[in-house]
């Protein structure tokens, strides 16, 4: 099955929108973007990290039957009194997967062990480090509440019921609970598949040789990674100079690769700035000036169907931006639901006077002290405190003054899953 291409207007802002507060952006993206890909039926053992194309009906009830949550003796509770209790025992046992295959008489106990079926006459088990047991009979403490130490049948799922829901990943835990609902074929979004290509004559693949004031292209490993971290598939699609027709060429190329393209550099509106010029010919283009320090330019559009994410091409910002932009995005292209990464107040390690307008993103790390500190420089090219950093801490859009022991909202990177 395949889903309706996006729209070729879905990346427009209301008009007089000059700068995009980060929120807006977040939630045009959340309204427009839908899943890209086809459906398929997999079995359970292939569906890892694949996004549930419908909801999933449990075919089996966990726990399927009454059972034992202890090793003890169980019996009938109601009418237990107080003070000490003791009942005969019969004869035989009830183990997890030996089901005793006879009832219990009121007024009898049996032995039984974690896991086992309950018999029939039997709703409540005693611990068996609670029980004397001596000549048949066993001995214990009253008190005991009916039901006690025992789980009921369909207590964690019943038959029928919506165990999972269209939209969820499949990490393994939910692979866990298809599993014991029953649920052993299940229908999933195709892999999300992702292309990569940077951009500019001042690139330097990886591996060769630089060649004067050249720099070495750190975008397309960094992002290729992030993108694999993410259990999307990694789509390389090179290196393109600054020429308009071999960019052309290259996304031409790209779309029979990859459902979405993501490029770096040329997304802001220089005279080399082919990407967002070119997109600008499809009439689909967006050039989104988020209100975002690192990062300002966010070039999305459409090229033959595809969605294309033009990002800045300075590597704190491109990073910056995957994470704020890009990584929610994928989830719903890929089928999956909108999902902000959790961010946790802790105190600052540090003194910051910021300026109204934009929302900041420093690279932070948390100290011995449960603090979180930034990195020593904001510059946008010094790529060594990504290295550094093992999470961001978000600043608001408006002024704010931060002295050492303030609040701030820190984001760690695993909270992107990165």
């Amino acid at each position: 099955m395949k889903p309706p291409r996006l729209n070729n207007d879905c990346f427009a802002l209301p008009a007089g929108v000059a700068w995009t507060p980060v929120d807006q952006a977040h939630a045009r993206l959340r309204e427009v973007l839908h899943g890209v890909t086809g459906t398929e039926v997999v079995a359970l053992a292939d569906a890892a990290e694949r996004y549930l194309a419908r909801d999933v009906i449990a075919q089996r009830s966990n726990p399927p039957a009454a059972n034992s949550a202890v090793d003890g003796y169980g019996f009938a509770g109601a009418g237990l009194g107080e003070g000490v209790q003791t009942l005969p025992l019969i004869d035989g046992r009830a183990a997890a997967g030996e089901p005793l295959g006879r009832a219990v008489p009121a007024g009898f106990a049996v032995r039984i062990l974690t896991g086992a079926q309950l018999p029939e006459g039997v709703d409540t088990v005693v611990l068996q480090e609670d029980v004397t047991v001596q000549d048949g009979w066993i001995a214990f403490h009253g008190g005991l509440k009916e039901g006690a130490n025992a789980r009921a049948a369909g207590e964690d799922v019943t038959a029928g019921a919506v165990v999972l829901s269209a939209g969820q990943r499949l990490r393994p835990a939910e692979l866990a609970i298809l599993a014991a609902t029953g649920v052993h074929q299940v229908p999933v979004h195709r892999p999300l598949r992702i292309g990569v290509l940077s951009t500019g004559d001042e690139l330097c693949p990886v591996g060769q040789t630089a060649a004067g004031p050249q720099i070495y292209d750190a975008n397309r490993p960094m992002l290729l990674s992030l993108i694999a971290r993410w259990g999307y598939v990694p789509v390389d699609l090179g290196h393109v100079p600054d020429s308009r027709d071999a960019l052309r060429a290259r996304l031409d190329a790209a779309v029979s690769e990859a459902d979405v393209i993501l490029t770096s550099g040329g997304a802001s509106a220089g005279d080399e700035d082919h990407v967002s010029a070119l997109l600008t010919e499809t009439g689909t283009v967006e050039l989104w000036r988020i209100a975002i320090k690192p990062g300002r330019p966010l070039a999305l559009a459409l090229w033959d169907g595809a969605p294309v994410f033009g990002l800045p091409g300075n590597p704190v910002a491109a990073f910056v931006c995957t994470l704020i932009f890009a990584e929610p995005a994928f989830r719903l292209l890929a089928g999956g639901m909108w999902r902000q990464p959790a961010g946790y107040l802790v105190p600052a390690a540090f003194a910051k006077s910021k300026k109204p307008g934009r929302r900041e993103y420093l690279r932070a790390r948390l100290n011995t002290e449960g603090a979180v500190e930034v990195f020593k420089s904001e510059g946008s090219g010094r790529i060594s405190g990504l290295a550094w950093a093992d999470g961001l801490v978000e600043l608001p859009d408006g002024a704010c003054q931060i002295a050492p022991g303030d609040p701030v909202r820190y984001l760690p990177f695993s909270g992107f899953g990165a």
